[in-house]
């Protein structure tokens, strides 16, 4: 059997009519009709007033931080439980880092953490400048307990809703309750337009500003005049025609990625050591990856066989405070005075394949090798 990888790119068919159009008008630069119209249907999609498409999801984070004026020597809280992306463009501005652990609903971050960080930060008199929550694997945080926080404290929010494009608390978009949300649309993610990313916002005035930036900070004068530093962040007009019909076709990778992580959990429903990831009451995970947790076993070991029987599997998030670079940044866990919740997950957790073109008999394979494995 062919290599089971563990989200690939999918494409839909219709991506290559936009990037002939680009070809055929000579739109090759970083702007142009795609580009427009993908921010167009994004902000449509999510219902939000403005997007600006960029380079990547962390090139969108940079332009969060720097729209909220965020200067070295500020505090940045940030999801322990993710990926170094989520908090490197704090490090751009040297910004400090402060980590907040997970808790187990969501596996985000954790109200209880936040909370007696926030109680700290205020009593110091150094409130954190933003919050960068993360939703885990397509996973919602508990965004009353969180907005009610940041509200308290007046913190803006960053929501990091890399992997969670489509996922929903309480009916509404992730990505679109804080100051501002961000997405990717990296070649593994949900929808892809190969490498890129998009900021999104209520505040139309600000995602204006932040085009500007991401263009190099050019002001509008007959010669080249800059009065702030920019950036290169803006997406190909070519990979933007990409993003659109990918867009056109998110509601039906929901739905094939949902039912992949349901036959995974049926599968796997029998063994008792095994736990999938939660899904929060009121909220639909778009399930980007197959996560669970599997007690009693190394997941190192457990992925190493699944190489050798052709399969990719991941572990989860190493937590950033637990990283070489930020061993001396403070950490707040889930219940004080014990082991975090995010090492905890890192310690027993497992992605498996879970690209949208999957076929029933490839997790099937999956399924079975999994089972034989833990049998071991």
């Amino acid at each position: 059997m062919e290599k089971i990888l563990l989200s690939p790119p999918h494409m839909s068919g219709a991506e290559q009519s936009y990037i002939d159009k680009a070809f055929a008008t000579n739109w090759i630069a970083p702007l142009g009709p795609n580009v427009n119209q993908f921010e167009r249907d994004l902000a449509a999609y999510n219902s939000v007033e403005a997007v600006t498409a960029t380079s990547t999801g962390t090139a969108a984070i940079h332009l969060a931080l720097k729209l909220l004026h965020v200067q070295p020597g500020d505090t940045i809280f940030c999801s322990t439980f993710t990926f170094i992306a989520s908090i490197n463009p704090a490090l751009y501005e040297k910004a400090v880092p402060v980590f907040i652990d997970a808790e187990k609903n969501t596996w985000g971050m954790s109200p209880k953490a936040l909370q007696r960080a926030l109680e700290d930060a205020a009593e110091k008199g150094q409130l954190p400048k933003a919050i960068i929550i993360v939703h885990i694997y397509g996973q919602s945080v508990k965004m009353d307990e969180i907005m009610a926080l940041a509200n308290q404290y007046n913190i803006p929010v960053i929501e990091d809703a890399a992997e969670a494009l489509g996922s929903t608390y309480k009916g509404k978009k992730l990505g679109t309750f804080g100051e501002f949300g961000i997405y990717s649309f990296n070649g593994n993610k949900i929808i892809t337009t190969s490498g890129g990313g998009a900021l999104v916002s209520n505040k139309e005035s600000a995602i204006n500003h932040a085009r500007f930036l991401s263009t190099q900070a050019k002001e509008q004068r007959e010669y080249y005049h800059h009065v702030e530093v920019g950036y290169n962040y803006r997406l190909s007009n070519i990979l933007a025609g990409i993003g659109i019909a990918q867009l056109q076709v998110l509601e039906e990778r929901i739905a094939k990625k949902r039912a992949i992580f349901d036959h995974y959990e049926k599968g796997f429903r029998d063994i008792s050591n095994i736990t999938m990831m939660p899904e929060l009451a009121d909220t639909k995970s778009n399930r980007w990856l197959t996560t669970l947790l599997i007690q009693d076993a190394d997941p190192i070991e457990i992925m190493k066989q699944l190489t050798n029987k052709g399969i990719e599997a991941r572990l989860l998030w190493k937590p950033l405070h637990c990283q070489p670079i930020f061993k001396d940044n403070p950490f707040y866990e889930h219940q004080k005075g014990t082991k975090s919740v995010a090492e905890g997950l890192f310690a027993q957790g497992l992605c498996l394949p879970s690209g949208t073109q999957m076929t029933e008999e490839q997790q099937n394979y999956v399924i079975t090798t999994m089972r034989e494995i833990l049998a071991k």
